[in-house]
């Protein structure tokens, strides 16, 4: 088994308290830098790689999944709407903004990655290209 195949960089963006310092250069700095980062699961098989990203409060249509270059990029807006009439006293989530960016490797066939939102899992399938996959060899007899 290789574990090289998926890597997360050291720079991925993670969520980050707002200081009066920060807040100043808060304009100039990207949505990313504030980013939560969720937790994955990497489980490989001689077929591929799986992913499973927790998303919870994630809708099917605020999750954009996406091949940039050799690195496959997961954002997503999560929703915590208050039912009317009840106002909040205290969050521990304060950031409402998934990314989290993976290295693939050149053994992976990004063309063929397929995804699934279930219950604020994310899975993500990432097949092993056919050049890397373990095949079978025939030894004829002369």
């Amino acid at each position: 088994m290789s574990t090289t195949a998926v890597s997360t960089p050291a720079t991925t963006a993670t969520a980050r308290p707002a200081t009066p310092a920060s807040t100043a250069t808060s304009a100039s700095r990207s949505r990313d830098d504030f980013a939560m980062l969720p937790p994955v699961d990497v489980v490989e098989d001689a077929q591929g790689i799986t992913l499973y990203a927790d998303l919870p409060g994630v809708a099917r249509e605020q999750l954009q999944l996406r091949v940039d270059g050799d690195q496959l990029v997961v954002e997503a807006e999560m929703r915590l709407d208050m039912p009317e009439g009840l106002r909040t006293s205290h969050a521990e989530v304060t950031s409402q903004h998934y990314r989290r960016t993976f290295q693939l490797s050149k053994e992976l066939d990004a063309d063929r990655i397929s995804a699934e939102l279930t219950q604020g899992v994310l899975q993500v399938r990432l097949p092993k290209a056919a050049h890397a996959q373990p095949r079978k060899i025939e030894v004829r007899l002369s």
